[in-house]
């Protein structure tokens, strides 16, 4: 297991909150990620887990604190700095996100064509190494249409890593995957830690893989962060919200009456 305070950070987020309007969608959040950490976000929707994702590729800047990513102060960056730190990191969505009129050698190509100047045979040969490593090598010529979902997922996820990214971002890498398939793909990701070096985020409402792959876990909600720690600490938190999500509990929210009725008759809110 990699702590942040055995690696030097790849990300450190100091105090930063965010907005979406008026409405405040993180407040205050503080996070270091170490080289080499896997860090698993977790929480409801709607708890802030994307626009998380967003600050911290660049797209869009917190209203108050500081982002820094790879030794990089994200508020800081004009557009052409933030191209050139964007090609450290890679992103795997998803569904694989793949362009549908390409075959999947062609997807996994893309990267190395559109940010590299490399001849034709030395893009082939990393793109095969890629597919490889996803054992995907024999499917290459295939059309995104003719993947299994599993197969899908990690076609995108060698798209993302084949330029070697130093940071990884994964979106809820097991969902609608089989068990079987799931396991697999969590051990597939622990081995491109372990192989290319990287540091991983993954967002994820899979508790069995994300217990399997974190080192540390952050867990959002609405907004706030409520707790981050290793796999064993936030098994034992004894937070209600998370104690709820672990055993997979509605939320049982009380209502603001007076809170509610200020909604409805809100005039501010109607739109000329």
């Amino acid at each position: 297991m990699v702590t942040s305070a055995e690696a030097p950070p790849v990300i450190n987020i100091k105090n930063m909150t965010s907005h979406y309007g008026q409405i405040k969608v993180l407040d205050d959040i503080n996070l270091t990620i170490a080289q080499r950490e896997i860090m698993v976000v977790m929480g409801h929707s709607g708890s802030g887990k994307s626009t998380l994702f967003r600050h911290i590729l660049g797209l869009k800047q917190p209203t108050s604190g500081t982002i820094e990513v790879l030794n990089k102060e994200l508020t800081t960056l004009n557009k052409k700095e933030l191209y050139a730190l964007r090609k450290n990191i890679g992103v795997a969505f998803q569904n694989g996100a793949l362009f549908s009129s390409l075959s999947v050698r062609e997807n996994v190509e893309l990267p190395l064509r559109e940010h590299t100047a490399l001849d034709d045979n030395t893009i082939r040969i990393m793109t095969r190494m890629k597919l490889e490593q996803m054992n995907l090598a024999e499917y290459e010529d295939l059309m995104p249409s003719e993947l299994s979902g599993g197969m899908l997922k990690r076609a995108g996820l060698a798209r993302a890593v084949v330029m070697d990214p130093k940071l990884l971002f994964f979106d809820e890498p097991s969902a609608g995957l089989d068990p079987v398939t799931s396991a697999e793909l969590d051990q597939l990701i622990l081995q491109l830690r372990d192989a290319l070096n990287m540091t991983i985020i993954i967002v994820t409402h899979e508790l069995e893989s994300a217990f399997d792959v974190a080192d540390r876990l952050t867990v959002l909600d609405k907004g706030k962060q409520i707790m981050t720690g290793t796999r064993e600490e936030v098994k034992a938190s004894t937070d209600t919200r998370i104690v709820n999500m672990l055993a997979r509990k509605a939320r049982d929210e009380e209502i603001d009456g007076d809170a509610y009725l200020q909604r409805l008759t809100d005039t501010t809110r109607v739109k000329k």
